[in-house]
């Protein structure tokens, strides 16, 4: 069973890397500048950088706990500027952040164990250890 936390590391950190992988090369700038966040065309690449290293670190379970930590600075800007539904208008648009919103307080959840209890079995941090 000391598979399943490899497997739960694994399938985490796929969101961060693949969205820190394009919020690097900018994508989403226009996005965030639209909803109102200054030098999006800073920050952008900035919560990109975030991304990918938490989630490469989470991935290979190097140093997981510093990672999560990188995920936690990542998710809370982000959800409060990006997703606050209590601030749209539009009913279907509302609902639409508000599950974006709580999808990231879920995965803040997670971030937040995965800071606690660290990497687990089949990591690099385990065989330090």
């Amino acid at each position: 069973m000391k598979i399943v936390a490899l497997l739960g590391r694994i399938l985490f950190a796929l969101i961060f890397i693949l969205s820190g992988i394009s919020h690097i090369t900018g994508a989403g700038v226009d996005m965030t500048a639209a909803a109102g966040v200054p030098m999006a065309g800073v920050l952008v690449p900035l919560a990109g950088l975030l991304s990918l290293a938490g989630g490469l670190s989470i991935l290979l379970g190097y140093k997981v706990k510093i990672g999560a930590w990188l995920i936690v600075i990542f998710l809370i800007p982000v959800s409060v500027a990006l997703h606050n539904f209590w601030a749209v208008k539009d009913p279907m648009m509302a609902q639409m952040h508000m599950a974006m919103f709580m999808k990231n307080v879920s995965i803040l959840g997670g971030a937040l164990l995965l800071a606690y209890f660290g990497a687990g079995p089949y990591s690099i941090d385990h065989r330090k250890g």
